[in-house]
């Protein structure tokens, strides 16, 4: 919708509730599986040169010089909690979780927690009929408090611990994914007499695909997941099939992230439905799911690719139909686990400029956060866009780096972003694609306290996540 049309912006803190016509559904029942209602015409891009892609629908510009997310001008937000701070547009989450119930209809879709989790956000993905994918007691136990149902629960992770596996078998998850041989007798031993517990074996197919070596995980030698290669998936099947207090429910497995083509999902389909079928002829045993993880791709900057849900979902599906036809195999239940998909293109972070260094040719903008609130660039070399906001520049755009707070040479934010030649300290800075993987890898590196998470929509915006702060760190450090 056009920004004139918005509601008026900026709600405060403890603000009554938008009125509704129906009352929002509980916490603990999902919301049926309908179409999404139809979304708005989506306003003009940010700017000029930015594809309205990289940026949440609701964008819309606030006179010359600003932005507004959910229908509350950045500036607002910025001076309103502080910066650096991340801004999780509500509607955004909700129209990406609908949109993957429409690409999988029949499937399960599982929230993967990792990407970004918080209590509301628990609540979101719950209200839009999605299950959760978690990998800690953590992840966990904030799920099961806040009201979300443990049997649409999957519990992932290479090196789960005791605690892990006695909250997943205590709160009830509905699925434990395995991950080594060693965890099968463990897990069996922990499962209490009389119950079984649901499980899937997360294999390796030998498929190369995402966007870095360090976030590849369907291939061998790497940490993740047994081989189908040298057999090992094959053997922890049969260790599986033989411990009277597990069942095995079906197969798992995770490529890697940021992909951004359908071919690697479908040839993992067509050697899982070979492992299927061999699990059949060896132990006369049909196994009824089939999760293919996430790792489904969204651009980060303009005119870079993302991953096409629709086609994703459709080429799935009739790869998997066919291949169980021609194999004599009933189709198994589908499950999917995206979480950058639906947390990423929904955040916008905010920082403001400290300095200014023009050296030689090179001129770095240093901004208040850094690694310590997003490690992803020092991690994986990932670029991002940048924005000025809250103040008009005719100056023209001029190559720069965008550098964090930190004392490391590696914390960079954004190299060769295009900002005006007049940056200056002061200045605010947005960052789209900010919603997944920056706070859930935040650290506490010199003690800067991790960023605030504020939640728009519909012209408010709320507190979701306090700034950490430095009596939150003192606190903790107990020793004299």
């Amino acid at each position: 919708m056009s920004h004139s049309t918005l509601p008026p912006a900026g709600g405060v803190a403890g603000a009554p509730p938008r009125a509704t016509a129906v009352a929002p559904p509980p916490l603990t029942a999902a919301r049926p599986r309908t179409a999404a209602p139809p979304r708005t015409a989506a306003a003009p891009p940010p700017s000029g040169s930015e594809p309205r892609s990289i940026w949440p629908a609701s964008a819309a510009p606030v006179g010359p010089d600003d932005l507004a997310i959910g229908g509350v001008p950045l500036t607002e937000l910025a001076d309103r909690f502080g910066t650096p701070a991340y801004v999780l547009d509500e509607d955004e989450v909700r129209h990406r979780c609908r949109a993957y119930l429409r690409a999988f209809p029949d499937a399960e879709v599982y929230y993967a927690a990792k990407a970004f989790l918080c209590r509301a956000m628990v609540r979101w993905v719950q209200e839009e009929g999605l299950g959760l994918d978690v990998c800690s007691a953590g992840e966990l136990e904030l799920a099961v408090t806040t009201g979300f149902p443990p049997e649409r629960i999957v519990l992932h992770g290479n090196a789960k611990s005791p605690a892990d596996l006695r909250a997943a078998l205590r709160l009830g998850v509905g699925r434990i994914v395995i991950d080594s041989t060693s965890e099968i007798a463990r897990l069996a031993a922990a499962v209490p007499a009389g119950s079984r517990q649901k499980v899937l074996i997360r294999v390796v197919p030998g498929i190369a695909a995402g966007g870095h070596a360090k976030i590849r995980t369907g291939t061998d030698h790497q940490k993740f997941g047994l081989s189908i290669a040298d057999g090992s998936a094959q053997h922890a099947i049969a260790r599986v099939l033989g411990q009277p207090r597990l069942e095995l429910t079906g197969l798992h497995c995770h490529l890697g992230s940021q992909i951004t083509t359908v071919k690697p999902y479908l040839s993992a389909v067509r050697r899982l439905i070979g492992l299927l079928a061999r699990v059949r002829e060896h132990h006369g045993v049909t196994l009824p799911e089939l999760d293919l993880g996430g790792g489904h791709g969204v651009a980060y900057c303009p005119g870079e690719p993302a991953l096409d849900l629709a086609s994703l979902g459709t080429k799935i599906r009739a790869e998997l139909a066919g291949g169980c036809a021609a194999a004599g195999l009933p189709v198994p239940r589908l499950a999917v686990e995206p979480g950058r998909a639906i947390a990423g293109p929904a955040g916008v972070v905010l920082y403001r400029v400290l300095s200014v260094k023009r050296t030689g040719s090179h001129t770095f903008v240093a901004v208040d956060g850094g690694m310590s609130d997003n490690p992803r660039p020092a991690l994986y070399g990932v670029r991002y866009a940048p924005r000025l906001v809250g103040r008009a520049s005719a100056a023209a755009p001029e190559p720069v780096t965008v550098v964090g707070r930190h004392c490391e040479a590696g914390d960079v934010l954004a190299p060769d972003a295009q900002l005006p030649g007049d940056i200056r300290p002061g200045d605010l800075l947005a960052v789209p694609v900010a919603g997944a993987y920056h706070l859930s890898m935040a650290s506490g590196y010199n003690l800067v306290g991790r960023p605030p998470v504020i939640a728009v929509t519909e012209g408010r915006a709320r507190l979701l996540v306090r700034r950490e702060s430095l009596a939150d760190i003192q606190e903790r450090d107990i020793g004299m």
